[in-house]
């Protein structure tokens, strides 16, 4: 029986990588006679021990652990312990994003497309109001917009809408690509931006409470804007340090709740007791939208602001909990983003894609592929 020699600091990084060291160490008894040395995996072994940390085989053949960074700043809140490195979950859809953009920029590129004038088109230093007004002009929504929804929820799945028909990539995903088994972990990150002249992409961590979501795709927004790509974790919907981020957040809360309105509203509500539930029906954001926004304008204190956080999020989180699965071929539309997935299998209809690429692009595989093929079709 063949067995494998390796380097114990690689197998070390490889558990820490998989973001799930303990049930790998349960799964894999023998694993602490690997990293003394005492013994070595055998080929299948390493195999399965790859395939359970999510390592490219490859990586274990090497004496030391790779430089396995993430290829766009993260920006943590700040106070919070700031991750060692990125998991493999979140490696693994940053890198899956890059090539969708990748593919998408030079599709548009050749079908004659220009670049989008309001990429990279504002500055921090920028008046806030300014660019959330501009930012509604692009995406076609009026001063109200919000108010025209039955919800905060129905307001949510607009701005996507708009954002995607304005030229935006809009992907929501709770998990990596279609592995139920691999939840990805709104801790680490609630969403990205990859910032691209063609085709700029906004990735909203579906795991994370659906109220953030409308914040996150809001400061994603924001950061097109302003020409930043970044991977952010908004604990408590609190910014990190840097100045993009701060100048993010203050854009995404004017954009949602502009203050000026904001402040002739709070006198009438202050006083009751669900004051946050009156603002959120004013405004068709959620009550944590809400409630940030009051404490940001200093209208509430921290303390409360907190507190209130995490009761909703606990509320939130058992709700979600009670949620069955969609429609499969639905739930592809926010995965792929369907601007992204209406592309490409145009691209394979006018035989300027292969279907191997198209499978490898989209996650999706034959059958599979071609019944959400159908379902996009406009004959439905």
């Amino acid at each position: 029986m063949t067995r494998v020699s390796v380097s114990a600091s690689v197998l070390n990084w490889a558990l820490e990588r998989s973001g799930r060291p303990e049930a790998i160490r349960a799964r894999f008894t023998k694993l602490p006679e690997w990293l003394s040395g005492k013994s070595q995996p055998t080929l299948r072994q390493l195999e399965d021990f790859a395939k359970a940390t999510h390592t490219p085989l490859g990586y274990f053949f090497l004496p030391n652990p790779p430089e396995d960074t993430l290829p766009i700043p993260h920006f943590r809140t700040q106070g919070e312990k700031k991750l060692e490195r990125p998991s493999a979950d979140l490696l693994e859809t940053v890198r899956t994003m890059l090539r969708r953009q990748a593919w998408m920029r030079e599709y548009l590129i050749e079908q004659g497309h220009e670049a989008l004038r309001f990429v990279r088109s504002r500055q921090n230093t920028d008046n806030p109001e300014q660019i959330a007004r501009e930012i509604r002009d692009v995406l076609h929504l009026s001063e109200g917009w919000a108010k025209k929804e039955c919800d905060w929820t129905a307001a949510l799945r607009a701005l996507q809408t708009k954002a995607e028909n304005a030229g935006i990539l809009v992907v929501v995903n709770a998990i990596v690509g279609n592995n139920t088994h691999r939840k990805l972990n709104p801790d680490e990150f609630r969403g990205f931006v990859l910032v691209d002249e063609y085709a700029p992409l906004v990735f909203i961590n579906g795991a994370d409470g659906k109220a953030a979501q409308m914040f996150t795709l809001a400061h994603e927004l924001a950061h097109i804007w302003l020409g930043s790509s970044a991977a952010f974790d908004l604990r408590n919907l609190q910014p990190a340090s840097d100045e993009t981020e701060q100048a993010c957040n203050r854009i995404a809360a004017e954009f949602l709740v502009p203050e000026s309105e904001f402040k002739r509203f709070w006198p009438s509500v202050r006083d009751q007791s669900d004051c946050f539930q009156r603002i959120a029906c004013r405004f068709k954001v959620s009550e944590l939208v809400a409630a940030r926004r009051a404490f940001e304008l200093q209208m509430i204190k921290k303390t409360e602001f907190l507190n209130f956080y995490k009761k909703y999020q606990e509320r939130e989180r058992r709700v979600s909990t009670r949620q069955a699965g969609g429609d499969f071929y639905a739930t592809q539309n926010l995965r792929l983003s369907r601007r992204f997935a209406e592309a490409v299998i145009r691209a394979v209809k006018e035989g300027k894609l292969l279907y191997h690429e198209a499978y490898r692009l989209t996650g999706l595989y034959g059958k599979t592929f071609e019944q959400y093929a159908k379902y996009l079709s406009p004959e439905r």
